[in-house]
């Protein structure tokens, strides 16, 4: 074999390693048996576990989801919850006159609220965090729950985000609420 054959190979075998590498990432964990969703920590036969309160929602509702599409006649939000610091609690985003939305770390979930200003809400063990917020009917917003948990204490925060973004963190979250 040449010698610009063999560069030639090697080059197209290290650029397909490379392009596939992206289709290795972490799978998405099953719903437990009773339809609940449980983030884990750790790998031990004791793993840490922060799970949904309630069943999260079927496959079918999470892939309609996922198109970040909103409803004709609601204000849609989609609350995005993945950063590395984030590891535990169950997290409550909620606003007057909606049913709150449970979620657990590296979840998304979905909120079709009245067209108009609403304060969301995060509650946690330690504290609140707010942020408001508005549109109209029709409009999607996207807002990050931010979180830190150390041995002291945690600490979270509500921020606006952006839906290229969204898709792109979401790919590997779990859908654990659709309220409205």
């Amino acid at each position: 074999m040449s010698l610009d054959r063999r560069k030639l190979l090697t080059a197209a075998l290290g650029g397909t390693a490379l392009l596939t590498t992206g289709c290795m990432t972490k799978p998405l964990r099953p719903a437990n048996a009773d339809g609940t969703y449980c983030y884990r920590i750790g790998k031990s036969y004791r793993p840490k576990l922060t799970c949904t309160p309630s069943p999260v929602p079927s496959a079918q509702v999470e892939s309609q989801a996922r198109a970040f599409g909103g409803s004709a006649d609601r204000l849609t939000v989609y609350l995005v919850r993945k950063r590395w610091g984030d590891t535990e609690h169950v997290i409550s985003v909620s606003t007057p006159g909606a049913t709150p939305a449970q979620t657990v770390p590296e979840t998304f979930a979905r909120l079709r609220l009245t067209p108009g200003q609403h304060v969301l809400t995060a509650t946690w063990p330690e504290g609140t965090a707010g942020l408001e917020i508005s549109g109209k009917a029709g409009e999607v917003l996207v807002v990050e729950v931010i979180g830190q948990v150390w041995a002291w204490g945690s600490k979270y925060r509500l921020e606006p985000g952006t839906i290229d973004d969204a898709r792109e963190r979401t790919r590997n979250l779990r859908l654990v609420a659709d309220v409205g």
